[in-house]
């Protein structure tokens, strides 16, 4: 039994006829009832009796029409459903984006660049980098944008397009070094510094850093990403060395209320991004629409504010 002989089935058992259901599928009688007989052959149950020129069909035939629109209406369906895909007219959009950037530049960006209309559903998720890293090998989402954190020796099945970008010192307003047009790391000398939680490596490249031009590293305050640092920078308990999308996020929002300048380093201190793509999930035209427009505006966001963006190892792949 296939897809053919079961078309050919519903159209002599909406029609009556043989003749009938030849000219709607364009096909010849004789075909037709080839079909037929061999659908009867296939399941061993004669499914029309002939009258004379008139098929009346069996309990069987009845039974198989149900089952038979069923399938052929789902088929029907699912080739509609692919066809919308391919032209990025229907299905569903799954991202994930890291906390700082899902807090605003991230919504924004997916609010100009996904479809609207109801036959598509887009979910976007807030998650940690290592988080996003893990839904990305399971194949869970379509894309997602993190931190890069190069593999510790593990498995990981999906692809990384690597930003790299400038960081920027963030001080209250009023700070001595807010009125200079570039700043180094030995300005920062024993100053209180903001930054992420300890098990993020940025802090620990931070007090290398610090180390190498012997200046004193002094953290006072961590969060889980940088905007949070925001209000405090801002009421003067700390300075930070901040990256890029915070600046892009904080020139959006103003947070501060102008009350944080940021200051370039005089020896660029770059900060990794990466948007990950599974390696075995297949993605619809919508969702590489949507993850090349968002490396467009990732860039674009990154030079408006002069942060010297590049890319590295795209599409590079870890497996």
């Amino acid at each position: 039994m296939n897809i053919m002989q079961l078309t050919v089935f519903r159209e002599v058992m909406e029609t009556g006829s043989i003749s009938q259901a030849a000219r709607q599928l364009g096909r010849t009688q004789p075909a037709i009832s080839l079909a037929i007989k061999n659908l009867e052959k296939a399941l061993d149950l004669t499914l029309f009796e002939r009258r004379g020129r008139r098929l009346i069909p069996s309990q069987e035939a009845q039974y198989l029409f149900v089952e038979a629109e069923g399938i052929l209406d789902r088929m029907n369906i699912v080739s509609k459903t692919m066809k919308s895909l391919q032209s990025a007219e229907a299905g569903s959009l799954n991202i994930a984006a890291m906390p700082g950037p899902s807090t605003f530049i991230f919504p924004k960006f997916v609010s100009e660049n996904v479809e609207t209309h109801t036959n598509f559903q887009t979910t976007i998720t807030s998650r940690s980098s290592q988080q996003i890293r893990e839904l990305a090998s399971t194949q869970s989402i379509d894309f997602g944008f993190a931190d890069f954190h190069p593999p510790a020796g593990k498995e990981q099945r999906y692809s990384a397009e690597i930003v790299r970008a400038n960081c920027f010192c963030a001080v209250p307003s009023d700070h001595h070094l807010a009125k200079k047009d570039i700043v180094s790391i030995a300005d920062l000398d024993n100053e209180p510094i903001g930054t992420l939680h300890p098990d993020h490596p940025f802090p620990r490249r931070l007090a290398f850093l610090f180390q190498q031009e012997n200046a004193t590293f002094k953290s006072n305050i961590a969060g889980q990403f940088f905007l949070p640092l925001i209000p405090f920078i801002s009421l003067g308990h700390c300075c930070s060395v901040v990256d890029p999308l915070t600046v892009v996020t904080e020139r959006e929002l103003n947070i501060s209320k102008s009350k944080v300048v940021f200051i370039p380093f005089d020896a660029p201190i770059r900060y990794e991004y990466a948007t990950l793509t599974p390696s075995y999930r297949p993605s619809s035209k919508h969702a590489t629409q949507v993850k090349e427009a968002w490396m467009s505006s990732l860039f674009e966001m990154l030079e408006d504010i002069d942060a010297n963006p590049t890319v590295h190892g795209t599409s590079f792949k870890i497996a």
